[in-house]
């Protein structure tokens, strides 16, 4: 049996691989590692729930709840709430733990339940691990069941949604009055909290796909989907789009010409204005090696530098702490302000962008252009054994041959989902058609030999 933590938490198909009874014994397990062992009095820890939209929300929050008081630990109920608002609220209301009931991105089947420590930070793989060993039947038993009144509370804290969008509002030094925002909020989390906070800046918003609907969560909208985006940020002359994910850890942007402005171009708009205010510490970044390389070299020809990491937003964030940087990211639109929130924010990086489209008085259009992409083409292949990709001697012969093709001027970046049974093809290079016959190619003999 593989690991039950994936890249972000424990995802699946609900009531299918992610189950009630899965989420009760993460619940107690969670509860026993993050609160119980260390040794906070029975009754007096407390861990804060957050979910997204999703219709399987409400039966895996209840589930987990379960889970949590029966070792004795409080559950605060946050409600709809985005990602980042938990990572943020657990620190203002001096929390234990939290959890995000989500599956970001992903369809609306499916859901997920990732853990934030005291600090409003996603757990290492360290302490996953432990979480998972305590979900075996011989260490369950080690983990604490008090009895009758000594068992958790449940306590509802909706009301603190309006903390986190005080907060918002407060990251912004100047007024949004003026200028008109398309909010894209793909029937998710940010569907409500999106629109206040913009509107409490003064912008004049039109909010499309900005209700509470979990069964098209994610459908046809929002950071996957933002071809309606693109449509109505021209129809109604708005300055810029933004388009959230179904927790609102991420976001992409449409520029005031229906163009698509993705993760490292608002990533290198906002890095390079922090490098000229000389705002930026150690003058650099952190992106992935997934991210363009017209970035680094934007980045590099301003003098400042670009930290490679490994996929995966903790992966950055454990660079930007380890470097004491404020600013990394992915091209998916997935960015972290450290000085602002412990996690990918979408509504921050909004803000962020905002601002500096009007310190600047330029267009987003303009402002893309400092970030030159290189033509970059990907293609997911459905599989069924993942993680026999890299010792499959066809799949690595086609892959070093295509290098070689490429030469220098390219490059060829395979890897397993960390979320779903695929297998991510990506290749950069100056010629976008070449590059769409490589990763076909490639994706091909992916596709044949792991079926």
């Amino acid at each position: 049996m593989g690991r039950l933590f994936g890249t972000d938490g424990v995802r699946g198909v609900a009531n299918q691989d992610l189950t009630p009874e899965l989420a009760f014994r993460l619940g107690r397990a969670g509860a026993h590692v993050l609160v119980g062992k260390k040794g906070v009095a029975t009754g007096s820890g407390r861990i804060l729930i957050g979910r997204d939209t999703r219709v399987s929300g409400e039966m895996l929050e209840a589930a987990l709840v379960a889970g949590i008081t029966s070792t004795g630990v409080q559950a605060e109920l946050l409600g709809v709430t985005p990602t980042p608002g938990v990572a943020y609220l657990i620190r203002k209301l001096n929390a234990d733990a939290g959890v995000m009931i989500s599956a970001s991105h992903n369809p609306g089947a499916d859901n997920g339940i990732k853990f934030f420590d005291a600090q409003g930070y996603k757990l290492t793989d360290e302490v996953e691990d432990e979480i998972e060993s305590f979900l075996a039947p011989d260490r369950s038993r080690e983990m604490g069941r008090p009895v009758g009144i000594e068992v958790g509370r449940v306590l509802h804290r909706e009301a603190a949604r309006q903390e986190y969008i005080d907060y918002l509002v407060t990251t912004i030094g100047s007024s949004f009055t003026g200028a008109t925002v398309v909010l894209d909020c793909a029937y998710g989390a940010t569907y409500a909290i999106a629109p206040q906070v913009f509107a409490a800046l003064g912008a004049t918003v039109i909010p499309i796909h900005a209700e509470n609907d979990g069964a098209h969560i994610n459908v046809r909208c929002g950071s996957t989907h933002p071809a309606m985006l693109q449509e109505e940020v021209v129809r109604r002359g708005a300055q810029i789009g933004f388009a959230y994910d179904g927790d609102g850890d991420r976001v992409i942007a449409v520029d005031e010409k229906g163009e698509l402005v993705d993760g490292d171009q608002i990533i290198g708009i906002c890095g390079l204005q922090l490098l000229a205010d000389g705002c930026l510490p150690q003058q650099a970044i952190a992106v992935t090696v997934y991210s363009n390389l017209g970035l680094i070299e934007a980045f590099q020809q301003a003098g400042g530098e670009v930290m490679i990491t490994e996929n995966g937003d903790r992966k950055v964030l454990a660079t930007m702490l380890e470097k004491g940087l404020v600013l990394g990211g992915e091209q998916s639109g997935h960015i972290i302000f450290l000085e602002h929130n412990t996690t990918g924010d979408g509504l921050v990086t909004s803000l962020q962008l905002m601002t500096v489209l009007l310190q600047t008085n330029r267009s987003l259009s303009e402002l893309k252009t400092k970030v030159r992409k290189l033509p970059q083409f990907m293609q997911n292949v459905r599989v069924t054994r993942k993680d026999a990709w890299q010792t499959n001697r066809r799949i690595s012969k086609t892959i070093a041959d295509f290098q070689q093709q490429l030469g220098a001027e390219g490059r060829i970046f395979v890897r397993a989902s960390g979320t779903e049974p695929l297998i991510r093809v990506m290749a950069e290079g100056p010629s976008q058609a070449e590059l769409e016959k490589i990763v076909q190619a490639i994706a091909g003999v992916i596709g044949e030999e792991l079926q």
